[in-house]
């Protein structure tokens, strides 16, 4: 009697375990869901060099010293403004002297120019042969030659004294200054740098992937850019991308891009670094959440469920991801039922009850 009761108790209780057993796999309820396919942007970002689009070397043209500085440091100037003086006395005195040459060049051009006349007439009369005329017309040109020489030198000496005053050459802000009053300088010493900020330059590299992406999509147009401060902060002025490279670095196999931005405040400056934010549109892009994803082995898998609501791992290849999105690449179908949320809740093999939710409806989770 108590072996029989015994019996009976164990079976009570394994029909018992049994029974809750199969009530809690039929409470194991998921939210499924099939990818997205939708339009979308993304964005992709790349460290720039931003340039100044004028920004030249000042260097003196002749030796001496600086006897004043017009300008200081970080000011901005206009085109032609005084920037240095340099001593010019010797210079004004090579002045005079050439000056001088020509004004005497042309004293003995005009003596030699009444000598060729006498000449001629003596000639006329048989008084002296024509080589006394050939002889005079020969002093005549060598004296005309000597004003050309002088005209050189009295320019060259007029051009070294305009070098003695430095200006500027465009609008721009003048940059650092090494030497000072005083200091004795050689010909092509640098003075300073200018730099016209008015508009940047950003450089940046592509990968030749992108790079052909890029084109494909704007044959007709230049593709408008965002430029990120070093501070994070966007730069107000919206850029341009207006050439490219014709050639890949061999080493990186990238592409470099140069994009344009007006600088109406003079935020940017020559030397200075950012990031240029590409904007790119996606047609018809297949879209999960990364909630439905996990990783092994730095491969990214999904759950999905088959028609008998069996669950299995699929492995998928991300194209790039959305703020907490994946863009797929590959690996996975439209009509693919995704186990939305709970994935560490299963494993291979277990079935489930499915709960569908939409992929708008999907989307619409993430956004909040």
């Amino acid at each position: 009697m108590y072996k029989a009761f015994v019996l009976l108790s164990m079976c009570v209780v394994f029909t018992a375990c049994k029974s809750e057993k199969e009530s809690k796999t039929e409470e194991e309820k998921f939210a499924v869901t099939n990818p997205a396919m939708m339009d979308t942007v993304y964005t992709n970002e790349y460290v720039a060099d931003i340039h100044s689009i004028q920004n030249v070397e000042i260097r003196a043209r002749i030796k001496g010293y600086i006897e004043a500085i017009h300008v200081d440091e970080g000011k901005s100037v206009k085109a032609g403004q005084l920037l240095f003086s340099i001593s010019n006395k010797e210079y004004k005195e090579a002045l005079i002297r050439a000056k001088a040459s020509l004004k005497s060049a042309i004293a003995e051009a005009k003596a030699a120019e009444v000598d060729l006349q006498s000449a001629k007439t003596l000639v006329d009369k048989n008084v002296v042969s024509k080589t006394n005329l050939e002889l005079a017309q020969s002093k005549l040109d060598a004296a005309n030659a000597k004003i050309e020489e002088a005209k050189s030198d009295e320019a060259n000496a007029a051009l070294n004294l305009s070098f003695t005053e430095i200006k500027a050459p465009f609008n721009g802000i003048i940059n650092r200054i090494p030497n000072k009053i005083g200091s004795l300088i050689d010909e092509g010493t640098l003075l300073t740098s200018i730099s016209d900020n008015q508009e940047v330059f950003a450089y940046f590299n592509v990968s030749e992937k992108e790079y052909l992406e890029f084109v494909s999509k704007t044959k007709q147009e230049k593709q408008e850019v965002e430029l990120l401060l070093a501070n994070g902060k966007p730069h107000p002025q919206k850029g341009i991308v207006e050439t490219i490279d014709g050639e890949f670095d061999k080493t990186s196999g990238n592409i470099a891009f140069r994009a344009r931005f007006s600088n109406p405040d003079g935020i940017l400056k020559h030397g200075s670094s950012g990031k240029v934010r590409l904007r790119n549109e996606l047609k018809n892009a297949m879209i999960i959440s990364q909630k439905s994803t996990f990783e092994i082995q730095e491969i990214n898998y999904v759950f999905i469920v088959d028609k008998d609501n069996v669950v299995h791992m699929k492995s998928f290849v991300p194209k790039f991801r959305l703020p907490s999105l994946y863009v797929v690449e590959s690996g996975l179908l439209p009509t693919d039922r995704i186990i939305y949320e709970g994935v560490q809740r299963v494993k291979e093999g277990d079935k489930i009850i499915p709960q569908p939710i939409s992929g708008k409806e999907m989307l619409s989770q993430q956004i909040k």
